[in-house]
């Protein structure tokens, strides 16, 4: 990781995530283009980390191919059209397969798999979050304080796994993908992350057990999401996705947890939090079985 000049390697780590936290806050608060428009550069520099990363391993999906897939999944998700989400992935994937048969090379199957990988690994599951910013019922007027409680969490998530795992950590969460990380300092990430979703919930007016439930999936989907990219990492035998934010590494560094975060949290709230219809369903499926 690339240090600024003058500065040792832990300023430069929290000066880069104080300038980045503040345009990605600005962004979410404003909606809109501004999201979409932040969304699109963290896609793109971290679709060509991926391809980077995948062609050390002898990998070479297609980004221009993985771009323009995005780009529309990007306009899809803009223009809030869920019903052409399921046409673009199917024509999308097909495109991945037409482009291997053309103009690939060796290996096909791992290259159109990778493809595949990379437009919904980089782009549609991010994508999620101008879902998610958009929200609306009777009770919430957007899904912003939703947006800002999942970014508390997953912060502090990072925190308490950091310092619980430091101070306590003797037990190796995932040795083989990330021998630094412990279950000691996973459910320290996990304590803290339920404990901010209860405190914004509370402000958000969201039941203590909503917010509990918020939590639990923010710093699970966290963590995994954070496991997945040190695995393809560790596949491919690179250290950093890249080197383009100082003191964090790439892109796909610093947002890794949050790639399967946002759209588990996106439905999680859409189905239980925003509409009653679904707990209303669950509850009368048990009252069934009794």
């Amino acid at each position: 990781m690339k240090a600024i000049k003058g500065l040792n390697s832990n300023a430069t780590r929290m000066l880069t995530g104080l300038i980045l936290g503040t345009i990605a806050l600005l962004c979410i608060k404003n909606g809109g283009l501004a999201l979409i428009g932040l969304l699109l550069i963290i896609i793109f520099f971290a679709s060509v980390e991926y391809v980077k990363i995948l062609e050390h391993k002898g990998f070479y999906p297609s980004l221009k191919l993985m771009l323009l897939s995005e780009v529309i999944l990007a306009a899809i998700a803009y223009k809030q059209r869920f019903d052409l989400v399921a046409v673009a992935l199917t024509f999308c994937t097909m495109a991945s397969f037409m482009w291997v048969l053309f103009k690939g090379r060796q290996p096909y199957i791992a290259n159109a798999a990778t493809t595949i990988l990379g437009f919904v690994y980089c782009g549609w599951f991010p994508l999620h979050l101008l879902f998610l910013r958009d929200l609306s019922s009777v009770k919430y007027a957007s899904g912003l304080g939703f947006v800002i409680m999942m970014f508390f969490a997953i912060l502090l998530t990072d925190t308490g796994c950091y310092y619980a795992g430091r101070h306590l950590g003797k037990h190796k969460l995932a040795p083989v993908v990330s021998p630094n990380k412990t279950i000691e300092g996973s459910i320290g990430g996990a304590v803290a992350s339920i404990i901010s979703c209860v405190l914004i919930g509370y402000f958000l007016d969201v039941s203590v057990i909503a917010s509990i439930f918020i939590g639990l999936f923010c710093t699970i989907f966290a963590q995994i999401g954070d496991l997945c990219e040190s695995l393809i990492k560790r596949d491919a035998g690179v250290k950093d996705s890249g080197d383009t934010l100082p003191g964090h590494g790439g892109f796909l560094d610093r947002t890794d947890s949050y790639v399967f975060t946002i759209p588990v949290m996106f439905y999680f709230c859409k189905f239980f939090i925003f509409t009653d219809l679904y707990i209303n369903h669950i509850l009368n499926f048990f009252k069934g079985l009794f």
